[in-house]
Protein backbone atom coordinates (compact mmCIF):
# COMPACT_ATOMS: atom_id res chain seq x y z
CA UNK A 1 0.00 0.00 0.00
CA UNK A 2 1.57 3.27 -1.08
CA UNK A 3 1.44 6.42 0.97
CA UNK A 4 2.05 10.01 0.02
CA UNK A 5 3.10 12.97 2.08
CA UNK A 6 2.08 16.49 1.33
CA UNK A 7 3.91 19.60 2.37
CA UNK A 8 4.00 23.28 1.61
CA UNK A 9 6.72 23.71 -1.02
CA UNK A 10 8.34 26.52 0.90
CA UNK A 11 8.63 24.78 4.29
CA UNK A 12 12.21 23.72 3.57
CA UNK A 13 14.19 26.37 5.46
CA UNK A 14 16.54 27.29 2.62
CA UNK A 15 13.78 27.59 0.02
CA UNK A 16 11.52 29.48 2.41
CA UNK A 17 14.28 32.00 3.12
CA UNK A 18 14.87 32.36 -0.61
CA UNK A 19 11.17 33.16 -1.03
CA UNK A 20 11.43 35.78 1.72
CA UNK A 21 14.43 37.43 0.09
CA UNK A 22 12.99 37.58 -3.43
CA UNK A 23 9.58 38.87 -2.34
CA UNK A 24 11.19 41.24 0.17
CA UNK A 25 13.40 42.86 -2.45
CA UNK A 26 10.42 43.08 -4.81
CA UNK A 27 8.47 44.98 -2.15
CA UNK A 28 11.41 47.31 -1.51
CA UNK A 29 11.56 48.04 -5.24
CA UNK A 30 7.79 48.60 -5.27
CA UNK A 31 8.10 51.04 -2.35
CA UNK A 32 10.60 52.96 -4.47
CA UNK A 33 8.02 53.17 -7.27
CA UNK A 34 5.43 54.40 -4.75
CA UNK A 35 7.89 57.00 -3.48
CA UNK A 36 8.48 58.17 -7.07
CA UNK A 37 4.72 58.55 -7.50
CA UNK A 38 4.65 60.50 -4.21
CA UNK A 39 7.16 62.95 -5.64
CA UNK A 40 5.22 63.28 -8.91
CA UNK A 41 1.96 63.76 -7.03
CA UNK A 42 3.48 66.36 -4.69
CA UNK A 43 5.08 68.28 -7.58
CA UNK A 44 1.67 68.45 -9.28
CA UNK A 45 0.02 69.69 -6.06
CA UNK A 46 -2.13 66.58 -5.62
CA UNK A 47 -3.42 65.94 -2.13
CA UNK A 48 -3.19 62.23 -2.96
CA UNK A 49 0.57 62.30 -2.34
CA UNK A 50 -0.07 61.45 1.33
CA UNK A 51 -1.67 58.17 0.30
CA UNK A 52 1.32 57.22 -1.81
CA UNK A 53 3.76 58.21 0.93
CA UNK A 54 1.94 56.10 3.51
CA UNK A 55 1.78 53.18 1.08
CA UNK A 56 5.51 53.48 0.38
CA UNK A 57 6.27 53.31 4.09
CA UNK A 58 4.03 50.27 4.66
CA UNK A 59 5.48 48.46 1.65
CA UNK A 60 9.07 49.28 2.64
CA UNK A 61 8.53 48.00 6.19
CA UNK A 62 6.99 44.74 4.92
CA UNK A 63 9.82 44.26 2.42
CA UNK A 64 12.51 44.96 5.03
CA UNK A 65 11.01 42.47 7.46
CA UNK A 66 11.03 39.74 4.81
CA UNK A 67 14.62 40.50 3.78
CA UNK A 68 15.77 40.38 7.41
CA UNK A 69 14.15 36.96 7.82
CA UNK A 70 15.87 35.55 4.73
CA UNK A 71 18.98 33.45 4.96
CA UNK A 72 21.93 32.78 2.69
CA UNK A 73 22.02 31.93 -1.01
CA UNK A 74 20.43 28.60 -1.95
CA UNK A 75 19.79 26.71 -5.18
CA UNK A 76 16.05 26.85 -5.71
CA UNK A 77 14.51 23.74 -7.21
CA UNK A 78 12.79 24.30 -10.51
CA UNK A 79 9.42 23.04 -9.24
CA UNK A 80 9.36 25.84 -6.66
CA UNK A 81 9.51 28.48 -9.42
CA UNK A 82 5.80 27.92 -10.14
CA UNK A 83 4.95 28.89 -6.59
CA UNK A 84 7.49 31.71 -6.37
CA UNK A 85 6.33 33.31 -9.62
CA UNK A 86 2.69 33.24 -8.54
CA UNK A 87 3.45 34.57 -5.04
CA UNK A 88 5.50 37.45 -6.46
CA UNK A 89 2.66 38.62 -8.72
CA UNK A 90 0.03 38.27 -5.99
CA UNK A 91 2.16 40.13 -3.43
CA UNK A 92 2.85 43.01 -5.80
CA UNK A 93 -0.87 43.28 -6.58
CA UNK A 94 -1.82 43.42 -2.88
CA UNK A 95 0.62 46.20 -1.98
CA UNK A 96 0.03 48.09 -5.24
CA UNK A 97 -3.68 48.33 -4.44
CA UNK A 98 -2.99 50.30 -1.24
CA UNK A 99 -2.44 53.73 -2.88
CA UNK A 100 -5.58 53.44 -5.00
CA UNK A 101 -7.72 52.42 -2.03
CA UNK A 102 -6.34 55.25 0.12
CA UNK A 103 -6.36 58.02 -2.49
CA UNK A 104 -9.71 57.57 -4.29
CA UNK A 105 -12.70 58.41 -2.05
CA UNK A 106 -15.39 55.75 -2.02
CA UNK A 107 -13.33 53.17 -3.90
CA UNK A 108 -14.10 49.71 -2.55
CA UNK A 109 -11.50 47.05 -1.83
CA UNK A 110 -12.91 45.03 -4.73
CA UNK A 111 -12.50 47.91 -7.20
CA UNK A 112 -9.02 48.76 -5.92
CA UNK A 113 -8.00 45.12 -6.35
CA UNK A 114 -9.58 44.91 -9.83
CA UNK A 115 -7.87 48.09 -11.05
CA UNK A 116 -4.52 46.99 -9.66
CA UNK A 117 -4.60 43.46 -11.08
CA UNK A 118 -5.71 44.89 -14.43
CA UNK A 119 -2.74 47.26 -14.32
CA UNK A 120 -0.05 44.78 -13.25
CA UNK A 121 -1.20 42.17 -15.76
CA UNK A 122 -1.37 44.94 -18.43
CA UNK A 123 -4.98 43.96 -19.15
CA UNK A 124 -6.26 47.54 -19.20
CA UNK A 125 -9.84 46.90 -18.05
CA UNK A 126 -10.95 49.66 -15.70
CA UNK A 127 -13.65 50.34 -13.13
CA UNK A 128 -12.77 54.03 -12.84
CA UNK A 129 -14.64 56.88 -14.49
CA UNK A 130 -14.00 60.59 -14.41
CA UNK A 131 -10.40 60.02 -15.46
CA UNK A 132 -10.28 63.49 -17.02
CA UNK A 133 -10.42 65.04 -13.53
CA UNK A 134 -8.68 62.25 -11.62
CA UNK A 135 -5.66 63.27 -9.48
CA UNK A 136 -2.52 63.15 -11.61
CA UNK A 137 -0.78 60.98 -9.03
CA UNK A 138 -3.40 58.26 -9.49
CA UNK A 139 -3.08 58.42 -13.28
CA UNK A 140 0.70 58.22 -13.04
CA UNK A 141 0.50 55.24 -10.66
CA UNK A 142 -1.81 53.33 -12.99
CA UNK A 143 0.57 53.90 -15.89
CA UNK A 144 3.64 53.04 -13.83
CA UNK A 145 2.06 49.78 -12.65
CA UNK A 146 1.44 48.77 -16.25
CA UNK A 147 5.01 49.68 -17.18
CA UNK A 148 6.35 47.57 -14.29
CA UNK A 149 4.06 44.70 -15.27
CA UNK A 150 5.28 44.92 -18.86
CA UNK A 151 8.95 44.40 -18.05
CA UNK A 152 8.01 41.68 -15.57
CA UNK A 153 6.12 39.85 -18.30
CA UNK A 154 9.06 39.96 -20.69
CA UNK A 155 11.58 38.67 -18.15
CA UNK A 156 9.17 35.92 -17.10
CA UNK A 157 8.52 34.90 -20.71
CA UNK A 158 12.21 34.81 -21.64
CA UNK A 159 13.92 33.59 -18.48
CA UNK A 160 11.39 31.49 -16.55
CA UNK A 161 8.59 30.01 -18.68
CA UNK A 162 10.86 28.28 -21.25
CA UNK A 163 12.73 26.52 -18.42
CA UNK A 164 9.39 25.36 -17.00
CA UNK A 165 8.28 24.12 -20.44
CA UNK A 166 5.02 26.09 -20.28
CA UNK A 167 2.85 25.52 -23.34
CA UNK A 168 5.60 25.32 -25.93
CA UNK A 169 7.60 28.26 -24.56
CA UNK A 170 10.68 25.99 -24.53
CA UNK A 171 10.88 26.68 -28.26
CA UNK A 172 12.15 30.16 -27.35
CA UNK A 173 14.66 28.96 -24.74
CA UNK A 174 17.89 30.95 -24.93
CA UNK A 175 21.26 30.18 -23.42
CA UNK A 176 20.19 32.43 -20.56
CA UNK A 177 16.87 30.77 -19.94
CA UNK A 178 17.84 27.65 -18.06
CA UNK A 179 17.56 28.46 -14.39
CA UNK A 180 17.05 24.92 -13.16
CA UNK A 181 20.60 24.85 -11.79
CA UNK A 182 21.56 28.50 -11.44
CA UNK A 183 19.33 31.42 -10.57
CA UNK A 184 20.13 34.39 -12.79
CA UNK A 185 23.91 34.57 -13.12
CA UNK A 186 23.79 34.37 -16.91
CA UNK A 187 20.21 35.52 -17.48
CA UNK A 188 20.98 38.79 -15.69
CA UNK A 189 22.95 40.01 -18.72
CA UNK A 190 20.07 39.21 -21.06
CA UNK A 191 17.64 40.91 -18.69
CA UNK A 192 19.81 44.04 -18.76
CA UNK A 193 19.67 44.12 -22.56
CA UNK A 194 15.91 43.55 -22.50
CA UNK A 195 15.45 46.39 -20.02
CA UNK A 196 17.51 48.68 -22.27
CA UNK A 197 15.27 47.84 -25.24
CA UNK A 198 12.17 48.42 -23.12
CA UNK A 199 13.48 51.77 -21.90
CA UNK A 200 14.39 52.80 -25.45
CA UNK A 201 10.88 52.09 -26.75
CA UNK A 202 9.34 53.91 -23.77
CA UNK A 203 11.54 57.01 -24.15
CA UNK A 204 11.11 57.13 -27.92
CA UNK A 205 7.34 56.84 -27.54
CA UNK A 206 7.24 59.62 -24.94
CA UNK A 207 9.31 61.97 -27.10
CA UNK A 208 7.20 61.28 -30.20
CA UNK A 209 3.95 61.81 -28.29
CA UNK A 210 5.22 65.10 -26.84
CA UNK A 211 6.38 66.32 -30.25
CA UNK A 212 3.01 65.21 -31.66
CA UNK A 213 1.08 67.51 -29.35
CA UNK A 214 0.52 65.71 -26.04
CA UNK A 215 1.41 67.40 -22.77
CA UNK A 216 4.54 65.98 -21.20
CA UNK A 217 2.49 64.25 -18.50
CA UNK A 218 0.22 62.60 -21.07
CA UNK A 219 3.20 61.73 -23.26
CA UNK A 220 5.07 59.96 -20.44
CA UNK A 221 2.09 58.06 -19.05
CA UNK A 222 0.80 56.98 -22.46
CA UNK A 223 4.32 55.97 -23.49
CA UNK A 224 4.51 53.69 -20.45
CA UNK A 225 1.17 52.05 -21.22
CA UNK A 226 1.97 51.77 -24.94
CA UNK A 227 5.32 50.05 -24.31
CA UNK A 228 3.63 47.71 -21.83
CA UNK A 229 0.70 47.14 -24.24
CA UNK A 230 -1.43 47.90 -21.19
CA UNK A 231 -3.89 50.41 -22.56
CA UNK A 232 -4.63 52.59 -19.53
CA UNK A 233 -5.32 56.13 -20.75
CA UNK A 234 -5.78 59.38 -18.84
CA UNK A 235 -9.24 60.07 -20.28
CA UNK A 236 -12.62 58.38 -20.27
CA UNK A 237 -12.53 58.52 -24.07
CA UNK A 238 -9.29 56.50 -23.99
CA UNK A 239 -7.05 57.40 -26.93
CA UNK A 240 -10.09 58.89 -28.63
CA UNK A 241 -9.29 62.05 -26.69
CA UNK A 242 -6.59 62.66 -29.31
CA UNK A 243 -8.70 62.03 -32.40
CA UNK A 244 -8.14 65.65 -33.46
CA UNK A 245 -4.46 64.70 -33.89
CA UNK A 246 -4.62 61.57 -36.09
CA UNK A 247 -0.83 61.37 -36.31
CA UNK A 248 -0.80 60.40 -32.63
CA UNK A 249 -2.88 57.33 -33.50
CA UNK A 250 -0.30 56.35 -36.11
CA UNK A 251 2.52 56.83 -33.61
CA UNK A 252 0.69 54.76 -31.02
CA UNK A 253 0.12 52.02 -33.61
CA UNK A 254 3.87 51.96 -34.25
CA UNK A 255 4.87 51.68 -30.60
CA UNK A 256 2.23 49.08 -29.78
CA UNK A 257 3.49 46.99 -32.71
CA UNK A 258 7.10 47.35 -31.56
CA UNK A 259 6.15 46.25 -28.05
CA UNK A 260 4.37 43.16 -29.42
CA UNK A 261 7.50 41.86 -31.18
CA UNK A 262 10.08 39.55 -29.52
CA UNK A 263 12.47 41.71 -27.51
CA UNK A 264 15.32 39.21 -27.85
CA UNK A 265 15.28 39.90 -31.59
CA UNK A 266 15.89 43.60 -30.92
CA UNK A 267 18.87 42.56 -28.82
CA UNK A 268 20.07 40.39 -31.71
CA UNK A 269 19.72 43.30 -34.12
CA UNK A 270 21.72 45.54 -31.77
CA UNK A 271 24.47 42.90 -31.75
CA UNK A 272 24.74 42.88 -35.55
CA UNK A 273 22.01 40.56 -36.85
CA UNK A 274 20.17 43.22 -38.85
CA UNK A 275 17.56 40.88 -40.34
CA UNK A 276 16.62 39.03 -37.15
CA UNK A 277 13.07 40.40 -37.12
CA UNK A 278 12.31 39.77 -40.77
CA UNK A 279 13.51 36.15 -40.59
CA UNK A 280 11.38 35.25 -37.58
CA UNK A 281 8.29 33.22 -38.60
CA UNK A 282 6.02 34.56 -35.86
CA UNK A 283 6.92 38.18 -36.68
CA UNK A 284 6.05 37.63 -40.33
CA UNK A 285 2.77 35.95 -39.39
CA UNK A 286 1.89 38.68 -36.89
CA UNK A 287 2.48 41.52 -39.35
CA UNK A 288 0.60 39.64 -42.07
CA UNK A 289 -2.48 39.28 -39.84
CA UNK A 290 -2.37 42.96 -38.88
CA UNK A 291 -2.13 44.12 -42.49
CA UNK A 292 -4.79 41.69 -43.76
CA UNK A 293 -7.39 42.54 -41.10
CA UNK A 294 -6.67 46.27 -41.40
CA UNK A 295 -7.19 46.13 -45.17
CA UNK A 296 -10.43 44.13 -44.83
CA UNK A 297 -11.97 46.45 -42.24
CA UNK A 298 -10.84 49.61 -44.01
CA UNK A 299 -12.51 48.52 -47.24
CA UNK A 300 -15.56 47.39 -45.26
CA UNK A 301 -15.97 50.83 -43.69
CA UNK A 302 -15.45 52.64 -46.96
CA UNK A 303 -18.06 50.48 -48.69
CA UNK A 304 -20.69 50.22 -45.94
CA UNK A 305 -20.24 53.50 -44.05
CA UNK A 306 -19.08 55.78 -46.87
CA UNK A 307 -16.13 56.83 -44.70
CA UNK A 308 -13.14 58.75 -46.12
CA UNK A 309 -10.33 56.27 -46.69
CA UNK A 310 -7.75 58.22 -44.67
CA UNK A 311 -10.03 58.32 -41.63
CA UNK A 312 -11.07 54.68 -42.06
CA UNK A 313 -7.47 53.51 -42.38
CA UNK A 314 -6.26 55.50 -39.38
CA UNK A 315 -8.89 54.25 -36.95
CA UNK A 316 -8.92 50.71 -38.33
CA UNK A 317 -5.16 50.28 -38.05
CA UNK A 318 -5.08 51.79 -34.56
CA UNK A 319 -7.86 49.63 -33.14
CA UNK A 320 -6.72 46.44 -34.87
CA UNK A 321 -3.19 46.88 -33.51
CA UNK A 322 -4.56 47.80 -30.08
CA UNK A 323 -6.63 44.61 -29.84
CA UNK A 324 -4.20 42.12 -31.38
CA UNK A 325 -1.35 43.40 -29.20
CA UNK A 326 -3.76 43.18 -26.21
CA UNK A 327 -3.09 46.85 -25.46
CA UNK A 328 -6.75 47.81 -25.23
CA UNK A 329 -6.72 51.45 -26.27
CA UNK A 330 -9.77 52.57 -28.24
CA UNK A 331 -10.11 55.57 -30.52
CA UNK A 332 -13.84 54.99 -30.98
CA UNK A 333 -16.51 52.36 -30.44
CA UNK A 334 -15.45 49.84 -33.08
CA UNK A 335 -18.35 47.54 -32.13
CA UNK A 336 -20.55 50.03 -34.00
CA UNK A 337 -18.72 49.36 -37.28
CA UNK A 338 -20.89 46.36 -38.11
CA UNK A 339 -21.13 42.60 -37.70
CA UNK A 340 -17.97 41.82 -39.64
CA UNK A 341 -15.95 44.14 -37.40
CA UNK A 342 -17.40 42.58 -34.24
CA UNK A 343 -16.49 39.06 -35.38
CA UNK A 344 -12.97 40.02 -36.47
CA UNK A 345 -12.23 41.89 -33.25
CA UNK A 346 -13.52 38.90 -31.28
CA UNK A 347 -11.06 36.68 -33.16
CA UNK A 348 -8.22 39.14 -32.57
CA UNK A 349 -8.92 39.03 -28.83
CA UNK A 350 -7.52 35.50 -28.73
CA UNK A 351 -4.59 36.04 -31.07
CA UNK A 352 -2.10 38.10 -29.11
CA UNK A 353 1.33 39.19 -30.27
CA UNK A 354 4.67 37.40 -30.32
CA UNK A 355 6.37 35.38 -27.63
CA UNK A 356 8.86 37.36 -25.54
CA UNK A 357 6.90 40.61 -25.89
CA UNK A 358 4.63 42.52 -23.52
CA UNK A 359 1.46 41.36 -25.28
CA UNK A 360 -0.88 38.68 -23.97
CA UNK A 361 -3.25 36.30 -25.71
CA UNK A 362 -2.63 32.82 -27.09
CA UNK A 363 0.46 34.07 -28.98
CA UNK A 364 0.98 33.79 -32.72
CA UNK A 365 3.52 30.96 -32.55
CA UNK A 366 1.03 28.56 -30.91
CA UNK A 367 -1.46 29.12 -33.72
CA UNK A 368 1.30 28.46 -36.24
CA UNK A 369 2.40 25.25 -34.53
CA UNK A 370 -1.20 24.03 -34.36
CA UNK A 371 -1.41 24.64 -38.11
CA UNK A 372 1.81 22.68 -38.67
CA UNK A 373 0.35 19.76 -36.70
CA UNK A 374 -2.78 19.83 -38.84
CA UNK A 375 -0.68 19.70 -42.02
CA UNK A 376 1.31 16.83 -40.59
CA UNK A 377 -1.83 14.83 -39.83
CA UNK A 378 -3.23 15.49 -43.32
CA UNK A 379 0.01 14.32 -44.92
CA UNK A 380 0.10 11.21 -42.75
CA UNK A 381 -3.42 10.33 -43.93
CA UNK A 382 -2.10 10.23 -47.48
CA UNK A 383 1.37 8.85 -46.69
CA UNK A 384 1.04 6.93 -43.40
CA UNK A 385 4.63 5.61 -43.51
CA UNK A 386 6.24 8.94 -44.28
CA UNK A 387 8.70 10.52 -41.84
CA UNK A 388 7.59 14.08 -41.26
CA UNK A 389 10.20 16.48 -39.87
CA UNK A 390 8.74 19.85 -38.89
CA UNK A 391 10.78 22.98 -38.29
CA UNK A 392 9.79 26.32 -36.84
CA UNK A 393 12.26 28.77 -38.29
CA UNK A 394 15.62 27.07 -37.80
CA UNK A 395 14.52 24.90 -34.86
CA UNK A 396 13.21 21.37 -35.07
CA UNK A 397 9.75 20.85 -33.62
CA UNK A 398 9.15 17.43 -32.10
CA UNK A 399 5.85 15.77 -31.23
CA UNK A 400 6.32 16.50 -27.51
CA UNK A 401 6.45 20.23 -28.21
CA UNK A 402 3.41 20.10 -30.46
CA UNK A 403 1.59 18.16 -27.78
CA UNK A 404 2.46 20.83 -25.21
CA UNK A 405 1.06 23.51 -27.50
CA UNK A 406 -2.20 21.62 -28.04
CA UNK A 407 -2.53 20.96 -24.32
CA UNK A 408 -2.00 24.63 -23.58
CA UNK A 409 -4.53 25.69 -26.23
CA UNK A 410 -7.10 23.28 -24.75
CA UNK A 411 -6.56 24.63 -21.23
CA UNK A 412 -6.62 28.21 -22.54
CA UNK A 413 -10.02 27.91 -24.20
CA UNK A 414 -11.37 25.71 -21.39
CA UNK A 415 -10.42 28.44 -18.90
CA UNK A 416 -12.31 31.04 -20.95
CA UNK A 417 -15.33 28.74 -21.21
CA UNK A 418 -15.41 28.05 -17.46
CA UNK A 419 -14.90 31.72 -16.59
CA UNK A 420 -17.71 32.71 -18.97
CA UNK A 421 -19.98 30.19 -17.24
CA UNK A 422 -19.06 31.64 -13.84
CA UNK A 423 -19.78 35.17 -15.06
CA UNK A 424 -23.17 34.09 -16.38
CA UNK A 425 -24.05 33.04 -12.81
CA UNK A 426 -23.98 36.76 -11.93
CA UNK A 427 -26.77 37.40 -14.49
CA UNK A 428 -24.46 38.87 -17.12
CA UNK A 429 -25.71 38.57 -20.67
CA UNK A 430 -24.05 36.16 -23.11
CA UNK A 431 -21.91 38.76 -24.93
CA UNK A 432 -20.68 40.37 -21.70
CA UNK A 433 -19.91 37.01 -20.06
CA UNK A 434 -18.12 35.50 -23.06
CA UNK A 435 -16.13 38.54 -24.16
CA UNK A 436 -15.41 39.49 -20.55
CA UNK A 437 -13.87 36.06 -19.96
CA UNK A 438 -11.94 36.23 -23.23
CA UNK A 439 -10.59 39.71 -22.61
CA UNK A 440 -9.55 38.81 -19.05
CA UNK A 441 -7.65 35.63 -19.92
CA UNK A 442 -6.16 37.25 -23.04
CA UNK A 443 -5.32 40.44 -21.10
CA UNK A 444 -6.87 42.65 -23.78
CA UNK A 445 -8.93 45.22 -21.84
CA UNK A 446 -12.31 46.10 -23.35
CA UNK A 447 -14.78 43.41 -24.32
CA UNK A 448 -17.81 43.76 -26.57
CA UNK A 449 -21.35 44.93 -25.92
CA UNK A 450 -22.89 47.95 -24.25
CA UNK A 451 -21.53 47.27 -20.75
CA UNK A 452 -17.82 46.37 -21.14
CA UNK A 453 -17.31 47.37 -24.77
CA UNK A 454 -14.92 50.10 -25.95
CA UNK A 455 -17.45 52.77 -24.89
CA UNK A 456 -18.09 51.30 -21.42
CA UNK A 457 -16.16 49.95 -18.43
CA UNK A 458 -16.37 47.25 -15.76
CA UNK A 459 -17.64 49.41 -12.87
CA UNK A 460 -21.24 48.17 -13.00
CA UNK A 461 -20.38 44.47 -12.76
CA UNK A 462 -21.16 42.65 -9.49
CA UNK A 463 -18.25 42.25 -7.06
CA UNK A 464 -18.24 38.49 -7.57
CA UNK A 465 -17.81 38.96 -11.32
CA UNK A 466 -14.91 41.38 -10.74
CA UNK A 467 -13.08 38.93 -8.47
CA UNK A 468 -13.63 36.18 -11.03
CA UNK A 469 -12.24 38.39 -13.80
CA UNK A 470 -9.13 39.23 -11.78
CA UNK A 471 -8.46 35.52 -11.40
CA UNK A 472 -8.79 35.21 -15.17
CA UNK A 473 -6.35 38.09 -15.67
CA UNK A 474 -3.74 36.47 -13.43
CA UNK A 475 -4.20 33.07 -15.02
CA UNK A 476 -3.81 34.54 -18.50
CA UNK A 477 -0.77 36.62 -17.64
CA UNK A 478 1.01 33.69 -15.94
CA UNK A 479 0.30 31.43 -18.95
CA UNK A 480 -2.44 29.57 -17.00
CA UNK A 481 -0.41 26.44 -16.24
CA UNK A 482 1.89 28.28 -13.84
CA UNK A 483 -1.01 28.93 -11.46
CA UNK A 484 -3.16 25.96 -12.40
CA UNK A 485 -0.47 23.49 -11.33
CA UNK A 486 -0.63 24.88 -7.79
CA UNK A 487 -4.21 23.63 -7.49
CA UNK A 488 -3.26 20.02 -8.23
CA UNK A 489 -2.40 17.49 -5.46
CA UNK A 490 0.59 16.19 -7.45
CA UNK A 491 2.42 19.51 -7.05
CA UNK A 492 2.38 19.24 -3.26
CA UNK A 493 3.17 15.53 -3.23
CA UNK A 494 6.64 14.35 -2.29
Amino acid sequence: MSTYSYSFAGTDTGNRHFFYRVIGYLLLSLSGAQLLTTIVSFSLADKAFWSFLLSACITAVAGSMLVMRSGGVVQLKKRYLFLLTTLCWLTICVFSALPLYLSIPGLSITDAWFETVSAITTTGSTVLSGLDIMPKGVLFWRALLQWIGGIGIIVMAIAILPALKIGGMKLFKTESSDISEKILPRSSSLSAYILLVYLSISVAAALSYAIGGMSWFDAITHAMTSAATGGFANYDASFGNFNDKPWLLWLASLWMTMAALPFVLFVGMAKGDKWALLRDPQVKAFLTVVLAVTLMLTLYQIQHHDRPWQDALTHTLFNVVSVITTCGYASEDYSAWGSMAIVLFFYLTFSGGCSGSTSGGLKIFRTQLAGYLLLKQLNLLIHPNAIWTQKYGSKKVDDALLGAVLAFAFVYFATIAILALVLSMFNLDFVTALTGAATAVSNVGPGLGDIIGPAGNFASLPDGAKWSLTLGMLLGRLEILTMLLLFTPMYWRY
